[in-house]
């Protein structure tokens, strides 16, 4: 099996509106909802995350999309031998993917053997207060 893309993301200002906006109108589902992070949706097939923005000035829209591979490390290693930039691990509070990388373009994508339905193994708790102590 080839690379699968199951996971899009975008960020905006209000990402109450958005999620509402794909539950009411496309039927999305909702599979989880973080406060201070947003929204992750499901069609079943395709999951779309709605993340908030904060950093005045920055616009909404794309962010990243993901790829569910079935060996991570193989993926990587394909990577670093074709000479392109290394796949860093994602913090251990993200949900889905294991890891991010970037394509030639400056594209962000992530990779996850667990898929995007589920929270990964390793995942640990996302506290709004701690992200924001750490920013200051």
């Amino acid at each position: 099996m080839g690379a699968q893309i199951r996971h899009i993301v975008f960020n905006t200002p209000d990402p109450d509106a958005l999620a509402k906006f794909y539950v009411e109108v496309m039927g999305m589902t909702m599979l989880d909802y973080e406060e201070g992070l947003g929204y992750s949706l499901t069609d079943g097939y395709i999951n779309l995350a709605i993340h908030r923005v904060d950093i005045d000035g920055k616009p909404g829209g794309f962010n990243h999309f993901g790829f569910l591979v079935e060996d991570n490390d193989e993926i990587m290693e394909r990577m670093e031998k074709l000479g392109y930039r290394k796949a860093e691990k994602r913090p251990g509070n993200r949900h889905y993917a294991q890891f991010r990388a970037m394509d030639p373009a400056g594209n962000l994508f992530d990779i996850s053997e667990n898929g995007y339905q589920e929270n990964r193994p390793d995942r640990t708790e996302w506290h709004a207060t701690e992200a924001a102590a750490k920013a200051k």
